[in-house]
C-alpha cells in the first residue's frame, strides 16, 4: 500500500515494514507506473523497486527488460542528486 511518503510491505514472515519512498515515475515505454524506495532502517545504498496500480498495491517486476529500464531510472536519479549537492 501506497502512502504519500512511505509504503507499507510484507517481510518474509509476514510482518509489515514501513520503507520510504524515493521517488516514483510513469513509464511509457512499458505503460506502467513504478515507485523506488528503501528500508530506512538498512544501509542508505540498498533501494528496491515496484511496480504498482491504480490502488497502490504493488506488483513485482519479473522481467530482465523492465529491470534494466529501472534501474537506468534509478541510476539518473542519483547522478542528478549528486550534481545538485
Amino acid at each position: 500500500m501506497l502512502d504519500s511518503n512511505c509504503l507499507y510491505v510484507k517481510d518474509e514472515n509476514g510482518n509489515e515494514k514501513k520503507m520510504t519512498i524515493l521517488f516514483t515515475f510513469d513509464s511509457d515505454e512499458t505503460g506502467c507506473q513504478y515507485v523506488v524506495f528503501q528500508d530506512p532502517d538498512l544501509d542508505e545504498d540498498e533501494v528496491y523497486a515496484s511496480r504498482y496500480d491504480d490502488k497502490g498495491q504493488l506488483i513485482p517486476i519479473e522481467s530482465e527488460a523492465e529491470w534494466d529500464m529501472v534501474e537506468e531510472v534509478i541510476n539518473t536519479f542519483v547522478e542528478d542528486e549528486e550534481n545538485a549537492d
